[in-house]
């Protein structure tokens, strides 16, 4: 970055030569009072960035004076958040403190825009073991490997879904949404909502005295689905990166309707995100999860996993240049509970009158539940 200051006393030393007419004596005086001006104003503009003097510190250093005034590296921009729109991660008031900045580097064991107030780390953890996919991992590295799965496909996300689905995720979706009660004015938490599909439609039933809020865990998907929401005019939507473990930033009782769409399988523990998705659901309110399931038909299971396991590696390579990740998604969906067994963990989480509906034969199923 140039020195202004520099500048101006380089230009200072530099004397016009005078001429001997009335105009070069008058463009002589009007160079002399601009470089004046100049050097008015840069001392003004270094009096207010000079910190009060200490009398047990030296800060009144030019060079302390530019440490802290220049923006060097990337991470000393600024940053803020779009009109009208909320991207936050927790409703704690923000602390800069260098004891707070180091409390937050204890607690985080990644990247946070990867991997947002992990509740698994190696203290709390240990070498505690689960699923990702087939494979066996620390818990604490699961919510990471799940994330680097999703920044990968964002981009391609949306029409990897109509590839493989043959479009009838569409429908899936629009079944969910006719199970969802919803109303206008009500407030909508549609959590790993990713692009934003249910989102979008339930902004438009909520109204303009509803409110949506569209979180995720990934930074890149909520990106995505953050874009075409506002490209569509959903200005009742606020976007929330959020754990479902957790759901840090709401409150208790906050939301009529909760829903969560093919994102419970990722959750490193589903008991404990179950038991949040209760804990900010009013009384009264109802949640719906709509997750690949068991298929209840022999035959079909079959040709389901055969069709898994070749088809979407190929295609993942072809369209979003990874078959890795597509090996995994097909891989969670084996580990994800069926119907019954989720069922019976929705209960345990506090949730009465459960139900499920099979959709395609059980290779998707709703999962409804109400808070008392």
């Amino acid at each position: 970055m140039t020195d202004i200051t520099n500048n101006n006393t380089a230009h200072s030393d530099q004397k016009p030569a005078l001429n001997t007419t009335t105009n070069g004596h008058l463009q002589d005086k009007l160079v002399r009072d601009s470089i004046t001006h100049s050097q008015n104003i840069t001392a003004q503009v270094k009096a207010r960035q000079s910190p009060v003097p200490n009398a047990m510190t030296d800060t009144g250093s030019d060079a302390n004076v530019k440490k802290s005034n220049d923006f060097t590296q990337v991470q000393d921009l600024p940053t803020g958040t779009p009109q009208g729109q909320q991207t936050t991660m927790s409703n704690n008031p923000t602390n800069n403190s260098a004891a707070a900045q180091e409390q937050t580097a204890k607690q985080t064991l990644f990247n946070q825009r990867d991997d947002i107030n992990n509740p698994h780390t190696l203290d709390t953890d240990g070498n505690e073991q689960t699923h990702f996919g087939y494979k066996t991992v620390n818990k604490a590295e699961k919510q990471a490997r799940v994330a680097d799965v999703f920044t990968s496909v964002a981009k391609k996300y949306d029409i990897m879904n109509d590839l493989m689905s043959f479009g009838i995720h569409r429908l899936w979706k629009r079944y969910a949404i006719s199970l969802s009660g919803v109303r206008a004015g009500q407030h909508v938490l549609d959590i790993a909502g990713g692009t934003g599909d249910l989102a979008k439609v339930f902004s438009r039933e909520v109204g303009r005295n509803g409110k949506v809020v569209l979180s995720d865990i990934n930074a890149a998907m909520l990106e995505v689905g953050r874009e075409r929401l506002i490209n569509a005019g959903c200005n009742n939507v606020d976007f929330v990166l959020a754990n479902a473990e957790t759901l840090a930033p709401f409150d208790d009782n906050s939301f009529d309707l909760l829903t969560i769409s093919f994102g419970l399988r990722n959750v490193t523990d589903k008991d404990a995100a179950l038991k949040s998705m209760y804990r900010v659901l009013k009384p009264g309110g109802r949640l719906l999860i709509l997750e690949f399931s068991k298929p209840v038909f022999e035959p079909l299971s079959k040709a389901y996993d055969l069709y898994s396991f070749t088809a979407l590696p190929i295609m993942g390579k072809l369209i979003a240049n990874d078959a890795e990740s597509y090996q995994y998604l097909a891989e969670s969906i084996r580990m994800h509970p069926d119907q019954q067994t989720l069922k019976q963990m929705m209960q345990q989480a506090g949730f009465e009158n459960c139900d499920y509906h099979n959709l395609t034969a059980g290779i998707v199923a709703v999962h409804r539940g109400f808070k008392a």
